[in-house]
């Protein structure tokens, strides 16, 4: 498979889980502490790979969610995506799993709801995750 590259992102970690990641024009420069919950310090004012990849994909998620809608001409405003992040034991190995709650003021349950389905079949995200971890989606509409 190959793309046609659009943008490159890039970022630069150094000490893994308890370091400082560092995106190349400065942006994002964030210390960074395992949480305490899988065995690290937790250190106040950090974040993690989780909390990044979480408000990375639920951007994503939310741009394609929009894009389709568009597409299919359905106007939807307010939309939002929350994106949980788990990491957890698989096996002998570690993994994620993703829980997606999207939701869609003001529209019709199935509605929403068919949207968001498409919205994972474009969404680079959950293109990339799929088959690979556990994503669940989860769609409301209140206003």
């Amino acid at each position: 498979m190959s793309i046609q590259r659009l943008y490159t992102a890039k970022a630069k970690t150094s000490g893994g889980r308890d370091g400082r990641a560092v995106s190349s024009d400065n942006v994002i420069d964030l210390p960074l502490s395992t949480p305490k919950e899988m065995g690290g310090p937790g250190k106040p004012d950090t974040t993690n790979p989780e909390q990044l990849f979480a408000a990375g994909y639920s951007a994503c998620f939310d741009g394609a969610l929009n894009l389709v809608a568009r597409m299919a001409k359905t106007p939807i405003t307010g939309s939002t995506v929350q994106a949980d992040v788990s990491f957890g034991k698989d096996g002998d190995n570690f993994g994620l799993a993703v829980d997606l709650l999207v939701n869609i003021p003001n529209l019709d349950q199935q509605q929403a709801e068919e949207l968001v389905a498409k919205a994972h079949q474009v969404c680079p995200y959950s293109r990339a995750t799929r088959g690979n971890i556990e994503v669940t989606l989860t769609t409301t509409t209140n206003a």
